[in-house]
């Protein structure tokens, strides 16, 4: 998407809250100029209310200018906060049920753990609600792909929660490179701290006392069934491949996002990981296959697109590992984030651009030796994810296929193909740490390139990887 066809608020939202509260239908001319009529609100459900769900509702609502009428959320003392701030919205725990009696929802947001991302999506999007989700996307490659294709099917107005695709950091890369400034890409250096939560470990088996509250069924939901621990409820969810997606899946599409925007990359043509171990009895990939790993290091193979007419390799990297600086970037400088915890480098053939998380603080090194800046509005990214959100909304209410949705940074048109890309690297680790018995010891068969056709979804050179890309549903839950 272009800096021409983006737009940052929409223009027929009012920025004061409702004047008139406890009418269904106020007409605009009676409440006055500069208010907002109940009438024009957008009716949002809000699905997990807790951590990040928190603010994502708030983002929605925006002052008042939509209406948050019911919030889902599984441990209700987690999403307390929303129902302190929301005190009218109706409280459930089980999303279907609140799919089931609130005819009325105009759109939902969803900001549940991943494994349940797809699942709540798409039997909203089914009941024709607009969506906004959380990202990654989906928990499976199957799983975006069928987002993707239901957003379009039922005309849903979709935004995925990679707020930084609305900021100012990326227009400006977009614009720096459609000017030629740097020039063809055949290289890009991707990196996160991540995990900053447990990983590498064994499933527990001990079983503590449930959380006071909790229901644990639609917790676990379309994942197989495990008991109740700490390890997975709040938060460290994230570490398990039945529930969570990794570093990758945690931060890739926040970082991975301005690289596939801005050279207008498509599915990936070959995957190849590797994973890191610790010398103990708590973590290798082939007798641990539930846990994520401490670190990875993941390279995708993209071939040439229209707007980069070059091959090019991308090479992601967590658990603290980066990319060494390039001889452009003086040693004393950052490398992504001001601590270097995170980043982007995209090497071209007159210069690199870099930037950190949600593409903040962008610059280009020249080969020159000159140094391009990016302005301070790109430093900073509070701004943007409200408007990530706003711009969702005006969508909603102008409809799909208005301009408004014509110009959201991140529907599943978008945001799907990067999500399925980005889980391509989540399978190749998966397959890493297949094995396969061979005399009194082991080969391991998933170590190798795998190739993969998009379209189809498919590794053609090592049908055992397939397993990753559809995962299966506990009776009872599936799209």
């Amino acid at each position: 998407m272009t800096s021409e066809n983006k737009t940052t608020r929409r223009s027929f939202i009012k920025k004061t809250a409702i004047a008139a509260a406890g009418f269904t239908i106020v007409p605009r001319h009676v409440l006055g100029q500069g208010l907002t009529a109940p009438s024009d609100q957008l009716n949002i459900a809000v699905i997990g209310g807790g951590g990040k769900g928190y603010s994502d509702a708030v983002n929605a609502w925006d002052n008042g200018n939509s209406r948050i009428s019911a919030i889902c959320d599984v441990d209700w003392n987690e999403a307390k906060r929303a129902f302190d701030k929301f005190p009218n919205a109706k409280m459930y725990k089980d999303y279907r049920k609140l799919l089931d009696e609130m005819n009325d929802i105009d759109a939902i947001t969803v900001s549940t753990p991943d494994h349940t991302h797809a699942v709540i999506a798409h039997q909203a999007m089914q009941l024709k609600k607009h969506v906004y989700v959380q990202k990654p996307l989906t928990n499976s490659i199957h799983e975006s792909r069928v987002l993707t294709e239901a957003a379009e099917k039922h005309n849903i107005v979709t935004q995925m929660g990679n707020q930084g695709a609305s900021g100012a950091g990326v227009q400006q890369m977009i614009k720096w490179f459609d000017e030629g400034i740097i020039g063809n890409v055949n290289q890009v250096h991707v990196w996160t701290n991540r995990p900053v939560w447990p990983q590498g470990i064994k499933s527990p088996t001990d079983k503590p006392a449930m959380l006071d509250g909790l229901a644990w069924d639609n917790w676990v939901g379309p994942a197989n069934w495990v008991d109740y621990h700490p390890l997975y409820h709040p938060f460290k969810w994230r570490g398990w491949w039945n529930f969570g997606t990794g570093a990758l899946g945690d931060m890739a599409c926040h970082l991975i996002d301005p690289p596939f925007r801005v050279l207008g990359l498509g599915y990936p043509t070959e995957v190849e990981s590797s994973v890191g171990a610790m010398f103990s009895e708590d973590w290798s990939p082939d007798f641990l296959p539930e846990s994520c790993p401490p670190s990875s290091r993941t390279q995708l193979t993209f071939p040439a697109s229209e707007k980069n007419p070059t091959k090019l390799k991308m090479t992601w990297t967590d658990g603290g590992l980066r990319p060494f600086h390039p001889d452009l970037i003086p040693a004393d400088h950052p490398l992504g984030d001001d601590n270097s915890a995170n980043g982007v480098i995209m090497m071209g053939e007159k210069g690199i651009m870099t930037c950190g998380t949600y593409a903040y603080k962008p610059k280009v090194y020249l080969n020159s030796g000159e140094l391009i800046e990016g302005g301070p509005e790109t430093a900073g990214s509070a701004p943007a994810e409200n408007g990530h959100q706003a711009s969702w909304v005006a969508a909603c209410k102008a409809g799909y296929g208005s301009n408004e949705h014509k110009a959201l940074t991140s529907s599943f048109d978008f945001a799907g193909p990067l999500t399925e890309s980005i889980l391509m690297g989540n399978l190749a680790i998966r397959s890493y740490g297949l094995r396969e018995a061979v005399g009194d010891g082991f080969e391991y068969p998933g170590r190798k390139k795998l190739l993969w056709d998009g379209p189809n979804m498919k590794i053609t050179n090592f049908d055992p990887a397939n397993q990753f890309v559809k995962r299966k549903y506990r009776e009872g839950w599936s799209l």
